[in-house]
């Protein structure tokens, strides 16, 4: 037999306080005269004989009655046959997102989990732990006391369903049992859905103390002007009852600008106006909610002229050298006769504006063009051919042009979520003048349409590989088909299709998207770009593309902040990272998923249970019900022993 507290038997010393009253007996008698005893001789004698009985009942029930009390504290069990060799395997899962960082009645929630985990895990528990970004497998306690002392917060958001897949995968001969310690926070239906029960998950749900929180979500250029830039940081609140928090804005860590922001309503937006030159800083705020979204990291480089081309007839092609002007762009035109195919490698967009047809070579090179990051802007012509130009299509994915209809149509919805427009607008525009298109073709695509006319039929789609994009308009555009180029759609339109992915506006990555980013750079073969920060250093996955480098950061860096790319100890440019958004709204946990599954209150709990689960036949309580038996039995023998 063992104890869980065994230290408690050390009050079984009490147990000589009884006996030694009863041994030396502390009351005195006193003499009475009395005429004549003789008859009351016998009756004395018989007297003491039930007194000492009585008394060595008292004193066994006495010291019964406490011997079982102290076991019952000491609270004994017995080992189980199979204790050596448990036949269950834990899986502790440790919710170690931002959203961790939320404040509990003991501080933060993922530091005290931690704590109770450090004080309250069994020295000699075999278990496995999972957290969003390590695994530690068949390891106990003393093993990983270091690594989960200096456990950081992870950039990767809480995803149970991959979590769990993992426990699946991990081959054990035994019964799985799986804790998961989260403030549910993410956690939504398709999550637990995909979460095989049989593994027995239960859950301890950390609860959160301060609700609200505010967020920096984004930060974009509003507004271009001759020598400043608009900047516009987006703010949401989730929560109630928001106070007016200070915001400030910092270049290379100097202050440049500081005021304050109520947030109401819920979502704001905030312009700052800064001079126009490359920026490297930050913008940040001070809230009483979450800290790890209080400061988004972003850097402005210096503006370089975007090189575009335009092929096709010099009177239809007009119109662009009033939007690519000389202050942004170097625009020029060429007849498909004069083209120089030598020059369209170091072209940043190209636009195919009304070709009856594309040869063959210009077929190879554009195709070439958009791998290597080049955005292509197509425009048919009336006398397309079909054909031609589907076969060129196809080189980009699924977008098929059909016949040609001689139908007016009005252009009349917008999509202000398509990547064209939207940053374009701040509120969506449902008033403005339609424009209109005599003709069109009829075009078959499994992309969104970014323009659309009234019949819900294509007027402008996309189809975009992971550096640039290929748009495509379903009719002609020049004045004698169409008025789109009086419609004040057309600017935003072709200067958001020339400008993407090109590093003239804001560089604000996430981490953990592996969307590629094109740095500006024409390296030799055994030349690699190195990513640098203050306290942090990379290479990326990195590919030469001409004139161009591509690099993809996968979940580097680890920390948010401001880095500059590097080829040896030549400055290239500067990037800035932020860690995603999805753990800010502490208001969407949502513990009502949970109602089919097992949870406990804390992980001091948990391991009670564990412990009594796996070592505990319920002695205790044994102990207790004789401690209760004795009690009455004592108080019989007052009363019915004379």
């Amino acid at each position: 037999m063992h104890f869980k507290h065994p230290e408690i038997l050390y009050f079984l010393l009490v147990l000589i306080v009884p006996i030694l009253v009863h041994l030396f007996q502390l009351r005195r008698f006193k003499k009475e005269n009395f005429t004549n005893v003789r008859f009351l001789k016998s009756l004395s004698i018989q007297t003491r004989k039930s007194s000492k009985i009585k008394k060595w009942l008292l004193l066994s029930c006495r010291s019964l009655l406490l011997t079982c009390i102290i076991l019952a504290f000491a609270q004994p069990f017995f080992n189980s046959k199979d204790s050596k060799n448990a036949t269950t395997k834990l899986y502790i899962v440790l919710d170690n997102s931002f959203s961790m960082q939320a404040k509990g009645k003991k501080g933060e929630l993922l530091k005290r989990a931690i704590q109770e985990l450090l004080e309250e895990t069994p020295e000699n528990l075999n278990f496995s732990l999972l957290t969003n970004s390590e695994n530690y497998w068949n390891t106990d306690i003393k093993s990983v006391r270091s690594s989960l002392q200096n456990l950081k917060y992870s950039a990767a958001p809480f995803q149970l369903d991959h979590i769990m897949a993992k426990i699946k995968a991990h081959k054990s001969a035994f019964k799985k049992e799986v804790v998961i310690i989260t403030d549910a926070v993410g956690l939504d239906e398709k999550q637990l859905k995909n979460s095989d029960k049989k593994d027995s998950p239960q859950f301890i749900i950390p609860k959160t103390e301060q609700k609200n929180n505010i967020s920096i979500d984004s930060v974009f250029i509003n507004k271009t002007l001759d020598n400043f830039y608009e900047i516009s940081v987006r703010l949401s609140g989730y929560g109630e009852d928001f106070n007016p928090v200070p915001i400030s804005l910092y270049n290379d860590n100097k202050l440049i600008a500081k005021t304050v922001v109520a947030l109401n309503p819920k979502k704001k937006t905030f312009n700052f106006t800064i001079p126009k030159q490359a920026f490297h800083g930050y913008v940040s705020i001070v809230d009483n909610g979450l800290s790890y979204d209080n400061t988004l990291y972003f850097s402005i480089s210096k503006t370089k002229k975007i090189n575009i081309i335009s092929i096709g007839e010099t009177e239809k092609s007009n119109f662009l050298s009033r939007i690519y002007t000389n202050e942004e762009f170097n625009f020029n035109n060429y007849t498909l006769g004069a083209l120089d195919y030598n020059k369209l490698e170091e072209q940043n967009a190209i636009v195919l504006n009304e070709l009856d047809e594309i040869p063959q070579a210009l077929q190879t090179t554009l195709k070439s063009f958009v791998e290597k990051g080049g955005n292509l802007i197509v425009i048919p012509s009336a006398e397309t051919s079909v054909t031609n130009i589907n076969s060129f299509l196809m080189n980009f994915g699924n977008l098929k042009f059909n016949a040609f209809e001689n139908k007016e149509k009005l252009i009349t919805k917008i999509n202000f979520s398509h990547p064209v427009f939207s940053t374009v607008f701040e509120n969506k525009v449902t008033n403005f003048q339609y424009p209109k298109t005599k003709s069109s073709f009829v075009l078959s695509s499994s992309n969104p349409a970014a323009l659309s006319y009234e019949d819900q039929s294509v007027f402008l789609t996309s189809l975009a590989n992971s550096i640039a994009t290929v748009y495509v308009f379903s009719a002609p555009i020049n004045m004698v088909n169409s008025n789109f180029q009086q419609s004040p759609l057309i600017v935003p339109t072709f200067y958001k299709m020339a400008t993407n992915n090109q590093n003239n506006a804001i560089s604000a990555l996430i981490i953990g998207n592996n969307n590629p980013h094109l740095t500006d750079a024409s390296l030799n073969k055994d030349d690699i770009l190195t990513v640098k920060g203050s306290d942090e250093q990379f290479i990326p996955i990195q590919q030469i593309l001409n004139n161009k480098v591509k690099m993809i950061f996968n979940d580097y860096p680890e920390q948010a902040g401001n880095f500059s790319i590097y080829n040896k100890k030549e400055w290239l440019e500067n990037i800035s990272f932020n860690y995603n958004r999805t753990e800010s709204n502490l208001t969407s946990a949502n513990e009502n998923m949970l109602s089919n599954y097992k949870t406990t209150e804390s992980i001091t709990s948990f391991f009670e249970a564990l412990q009594t689960d796996r070592t505990d036949n319920q002695i205790w309580k044994w102990f207790v019900i004789f401690a209760l038996l004795f009690l009455l039995t004592e108080m019989a023998i007052i009363r019915l022993v004379k």
